[in-house]
């Protein structure tokens, strides 16, 4: 998209991944990161974490934009929609967050060999109109996984911040037998959903695109 184009959106998280996905979308945007905990409550359904985090982001970056915003109290016109995201891999109904160190990623590939898992995203924007939330749920099927696999692509250096210790749209896309779901979801940032979110929040996308071409 052409960098002189105006945002119409906030994304709260600073992950490259989902701004890549948001561009996809021909949403021209900026970032301002939350600084919410990403931290599942004791007794906790995963699903509600998920939707809470999400919602707690952009809730904590509109109300910051508000403020600097410097309109009057309750004048929120000229506050853009803030979308927020939060993923979560489950596997026996444990979430795997992102590892701490290598032998934590190691582990978590030993848990997902093999077997199926399930990938939690919810999405969330806050706008003018209020906070809506939606949720996106897939299932991976990963093949088996050798230990000394697990470590080479440990050394490849992309497990580290991932949410499961993989990142299935790059090296780890060797692993998945097979997706049941959203690709974008287990990426990070569910295109339907977020789409529906925006068409009704009125954002536009891909009114730029041509200016690209």
């Amino acid at each position: 998209m052409n960098v002189g184009i105006a945002p119409r959106l906030i994304l709260a998280s600073g992950s490259p991944r989902r701004s890549a996905l948001l561009r996809q979308l021909g949403v021209p945007h900026r970032i301002r990161s939350s600084s919410i905990e990403e931290r599942r409550e004791r007794g906790e359904a995963v699903a509600t974490c998920v939707c809470r985090l999400a919602g707690a982001k952009a809730q904590q970056v509109w109300e910051a934009e508000d403020e600097q915003s410097g309109e009057a109290a309750g004048d929120t016109r000229r506050v853009l929609p803030v979308l927020g995201a939060d993923t979560a891999v489950v596997v026996d109904g444990q979430m795997l967050g992102k590892p701490r160190h290598r032998e934590d990623a190691l582990s978590m590939l030993e848990q997902l060999s093999g077997r199926t898992h399930q990938v939690l995203t919810a999405v969330a924007l806050r706008a003018g109109g209020g906070l809506e939330v939606r949720l996106s749920q897939s299932e991976v099927q990963f093949r088996a996984i050798a230990a000394s696999e697990g470590a080479a692509y440990w050394d490849t250096g992309e497990p580290c911040d991932k949410a499961g210790g993989y990142a299935i749209q790059g090296y780890a896309a060797a692993f998945v037998q097979e997706l049941r779901g959203s690709y974008s979801g287990v990426m990070g940032l569910p295109l339907f959903e977020t789409s529906a979110l925006l068409d009704a929040a009125g954002v536009a996308r891909w009114r730029s695109v041509a200016q690209d071409a």
